[in-house]
C-alpha cells in the first residue's frame, strides 16, 4: 500500500497536468477570437465591428474603448472580417452573453436585419454606428453625413480640375449604407456638368490591394483620366499606386475617413484631398448613447457626427 499511493498519485498528477496543457490555448478568448464572458456585476456592452483590417474600424474601437475605460464599462468587441454570416453569429453570441447594449457596424446593412430583430427581441437595444441597418429598428445611428461628405468630395474634385475632365469613381463593399450614400452624394455633384464625366465606376470593396488592381485594370482600358474618387482612403491610397505606376502625372485623388496614412499623404502632395469623419467621436458618442440607455435615459434617434475636409 505504501508503494501504491505514490504510484497513484503520481499519475493523477500526470493526468491533471496533460488536461490543463489542452485547454489551455482555447481557455483564453484571445487565441480562439471569441468575445470574453460578460461580467454579470457591471454594465457590459458589444461592439460588433465589419472589420478591424482597416484602421478607420480601429481607431472608431480605440475611441469607444476609451470612452468605456472612462466610464467604468465592460466593451466587449467582435471582428467580423467583412463577413456577415461571422457578424450575425458573433451578434447571436453577445445576446446569448446577456450584453447591456449592442453597438453594430453592419458588414452588409441588409444582412444584419434578422439578429437585430433577436437582440431586440431579447431585451437589447441595438445602436448602429457609421453604417446604418436596413429593415430592422435601432434605437440610434450615430453617423457622419456620408451623402454631404460625398457631395463635398466631388464639388472638391470639380474645383481641382477646372470643371471639366474625366473621372474614376472606386466604389465601397456593395450593400453598405456607406457605399450607397457616398456614392449618392458623389453624383449630386458631379452628374450632368458639362464636361464632366464618369468614365468608371466600380466596386473594389473598401480595400488598398482591390483599390490598386481595379485602378490599375481602370487605367488599361482607359488613360485620359484626371480625377479619382474613392470612397474610402484605403481605396484611395491603392489607386495613388495604380496612377503612379502607369506614370501619369496630374491626377487629384480624393479619399474618404482621414486615416493617418491618407492625411500624410494629402501632406505629401500624393492625394489631393479626404474627406475627415472622425471615427473616434463615432466610437465615443456610442459608449455614451449606450451608457444612457443603460442608466434608462432617452436617446436621440439620429446623432451626427461632424465632417470637415482635409487638403493641402
Amino acid at each position: 500500500m505504501k508503494r501504491f499511493v505514490p504510484t497513484l498519485l503520481a499519475s493523477v498528477l500526470a493526468i491533471g497536468l496533460v488536461a490543463c496543457s489542452k485547454q489551455g490555448p482555447e481557455s483564453t478568448p484571445a487565441a480562439s477570437g471569441s468575445a470574453p464572458a460578460a461580467d454579470s456585476g457591471g454594465a457590459t456592452v458589444g461592439l460588433s465591428i465589419s472589420t478591424l483590417n482597416n484602421p478607420f474600424f480601429v481607431t472608431l474601437r480605440d475611441g469607444a474603448q476609451a470612452e468605456a475605460s472612462k466610464d467604468g464599462i465592460t466593451l466587449i468587441t467582435v471582428d467580423a472580417h467583412n463577413d456577415p454570416a461571422k457578424q450575425i453569429a458573433s451578434v447571436e453570441d453577445l445576446i446569448q452573453k446577456k450584453v447591456k447594449v449592442i453597438l453594430i457596424n453592419p458588414t452588409d446593412s441588409d444582412a444584419v436585419a434578422g439578429v437585430v430583430k433577436q437582440a431586440t427581441a431579447a431585451g437589447i437595444p441595438v445602436v448602429s454606428l457609421d453604417r446604418s441597418v436596413n429593415g430592422a429598428e435601432v434605437v440610434s445611428h450615430i453617423a457622419s453625413d456620408n451623402v454631404a461628405g460625398g457631395k463635398l468630395a466631388g464639388e472638391f474634385l470639380l474645383e481641382k480640375l477646372g470643371g471639366k475632365g474625366n473621372i474614376v469613381e472606386l466604389q465601397g463593399v456593395a450593400g453598405t449604407s456607406a457605399a450607397r450614400e457616398r456614392g449618392q452624394g458623389f453624383h449630386l455633384a458631379v452628374d450632368g456638368k458639362d464636361g464632366v464625366k464618369v468614365v468608371a465606376s466600380q466596386p473594389a470593396d473598401f480595400d488598398r490591394a482591390k483599390g490598386l488592381s481595379v485602378t490599375e485594370n481602370i487605367l488599361q482600358g482607359n488613360k485620359d483620366v484626371q480625377g479619382i474618387f474613392a470612397h474610402n482612403d484605403e481605396m484611395a491610397l491603392g489607386a495613388q499606386k495604380a496612377v503612379e505606376a502607369a506614370g501619369l502625372k496630374n491626377v487629384a485623388i480624393v479619399g474618404f475617413d482621414a486615416t493617418p496614412d491618407a492625411v500624410a499623404a494629402v501632406k505629401a502632395g500624393t492625394l489631393a484631398a479626404t474627406v475627415q469623419q472622425k471615427p473616434e467621436l463615432i466610437g465615443q458618442y456610442g459608449v455614451q448613447t449606450a451608457k444612457k440607455l443603460i442608466d434608462g435615459q432617452a436617446v436621440d434617434k439620429s446623432i451626427p457626427v461632424p465632417l470637415d475636409l482635409v487638403k493641402p
